[in-house]
């Protein structure tokens, strides 16, 4: 940042110059703050600045890449700053509590600040997460803030029972927010405090805000963000940059006059992300690269980064949702849904868990309890589990998140190997397929992360290999390779001839994912899914 930024000093403290002292040697000259003299006069200078000059480069957390700095005007800032302090009524008697991880959230240091509020810095990175809870209580906090994530790590170490008196708001951010946050708020805070989950960026400012309390129901698992803000228009547009309709979702561009001034020095990303009123209006729009749905009443539903809507062999999928089903699970304490690509170049959905007790939940149990809510595309292949998700400023590190391994999981039945000829064929086949190994007899194929097209295909090798006319439904009515086998040795009548044996392979390389969805239909959750595609 600070090469980026070209600065041409860098404040410290004493107890901070060990860590700027090689800065020096680099050309900055490093300001110690505590050997300034005191004598110096403190009248204010008179400086007279525009409300448009840049007041500060605020970066954005580089969760995704290259911290990215973001020019920020007196007005632009002083505009997000009162929003949040009307919606939050902060005044001179609160105690804020304001969470410093690799950054310094600057932006709830000026909202106490400039309403005369005490504020409280809590180093997260020094202290951790299980001294937080006595923090709050010890200093009388009454206005939490931090987003998602920080907040069910939080309550995680809170003990049952336990409720913070003193807090009277809890504000969230940064991500989407789901309904099992919404219950531990209820669980641990007073019937007088109110949750406020909020959307913002730092080249936007805020953007809506919803104010939640302990009579209000969340209909569905991600909670909304409200209605967009005074000052801030919200516009949803589909990939050609046409605006979506009503419930539909498309990419969030915010035309105001309270946008950033840009990414500093990156005039070629200004281009493409700050854009002209396609009006003609003096007001720029923002392309945000978020993802948002509009109810029909204006409310706003947000489901994170473009980059987190992915195509699951011709499905899109808005891994915000899996993630909200996925914490629904009573043994998962935090989780994290991630995109990969197999060597065949198929992309997958692997799921990372950490646990809420001492043991890991079977696999088996896991994929059973999603696909009783989730359509078969939407259901993760693979569970990777952790002592703790990666954070980097208070948000998911996904870069940080092990690639899974292409190894059998645990599940509650144990290995068991081959022990025929044809189990042998069968076990080849699947882990051809599954990118699974090994695979034992009794492993269900969708447990091992099948779905309905990998079905088919599976059907289809086995059709070629043992020249059987097996139906197409029986690798769910034997999802093992006993009972496939058992199958295969029921079906030794049915020999096909080679035109026969043609056809059919020809029909189901062909099948597309709705196809096999509709022919293999026959799972308890089929008509869901069903409905979910179209």
């Amino acid at each position: 940042m600070a090469v980026d930024s070209s600065a041409g000093a860098i404040l410290a403290r004493n107890r901070s110059l060990s860590i700027v002292a090689g800065l020096g040697e680099r050309g900055w000259r490093v300001i110690n703050l505590d050997a300034i003299d005191s004598g110096l006069l403190a009248e204010n200078l008179g400086l007279k600045l525009s409300p448009d000059a840049s007041a500060q480069i605020r970066y954005t957390s580089g969760s995704t890449g290259k911290p990215k700095g973001v020019l920020r005007s007196h007005r632009r800032n002083l505009h997000s700053n009162l929003l949040t302090i009307n919606a939050t009524r902060i005044c001179p008697a609160d105690r804020l509590l304001v969470l410093r991880h690799v950054g310094v959230a600057t932006k709830d240091v000026f909202n106490g600040l400039l309403v005369g509020a005490a504020v409280f810095p809590f180093d997260i990175r020094k202290d951790g997460l299980s001294k937080l809870p006595d923090f709050i209580v010890d200093h009388g906090i009454t206005c939490y803030a931090s987003t998602p994530s920080i907040f069910r790590y939080f309550i995680s170490e809170v003990s049952d029972g336990r409720q913070f008196s003193s807090v009277r708001m809890v504000q969230l951010g940064g991500e989407p927010l789901f309904s099992r946050e919404v219950e531990s708020y209820k669980t641990h805070f007073t019937e007088s405090c109110v949750l406020m989950n909020q959307l913002s960026s730092n080249e936007s400012g805020t953007l809506c805000q919803y104010l939640i309390g302990k009579e209000t129901v969340i209909n569905g698992p991600i909670v909304p963000v409200g209605y967009p803000v005074e000052g801030k228009e919200i516009l949803l547009l589909d990939e050609d940059g046409k605006e979506v309709g009503l419930n539909q979702v498309g990419e969030i561009a915010v035309q105001s006059r309270y946008l950033s001034d840009g990414y500093w020095g990156d005039r070629q990303v200004n281009d493409t992300r700050f854009v002209p009123d396609p009006n003609g209006g003096e007001e720029r729009v923002f392309l945000t690269g978020d993802l948002a749905q509009m109810l029909s009443d204006g409310m706003v539903v947000y489901f994170g980064r473009k980059d987190d809507q992915v195509k699951i062999r011709g499905c899109k999928v808005h891994i915000s949702e899996v993630h909200a089903l996925l914490l629904e699970h009573p043994q998962v304490k935090q989780a994290a849904v991630v995109a990969w690509d197999r060597e065949s170049g198929e992309k997958y959905l692997a799921a990372y868990v950490v646990p809420s007790g001492n043991s890991f939940p079977p696999i088996d149990e896991l994929q059973s309890f999603l696909r009783q809510k989730l359509p078969d595309y939407m259901t993760p292949a693979a569970f990777v589990f952790l002592d703790a998700l990666p954070l980097i400023n208070g948000k998911l590190d996904r870069r940080a998140l092990p690639e899974p391994q292409n190894k059998r999981p645990e599940m509650k039945q144990s290995y068991v190997s081959p022990r025929s000829e044809d189990e042998v064929k069968l076990v080849k086949i699947w882990e051809a397929l599954l990118e699974v190994r090994p695979i034992g007899v009794h492993d269900n194929f969708f447990d091992l992360g099948g779905h309905s097209l990998a079905a088919t295909r599976v059907v289809s090798q086995v059709i070629k290999q043992f020249q059987l006319e097996i139906p197409l439904q029986s690798l769910f009515q034997a999802p093992t390779i006993a009972e496939m086998a058992n199958v295969i040795t029921e079906h030794q009548g049915k020999k096909l001839g080679e035109r026969e044996l043609d056809h059919i392979l020809a029909e189901l390389e062909t099948l597309s994912e709705e196809e096999a969805q509709r022919l293999l239909a026959v799972q308890s959750g089929a008509e869901k899914a069903k409905d979910r595609n179209e």
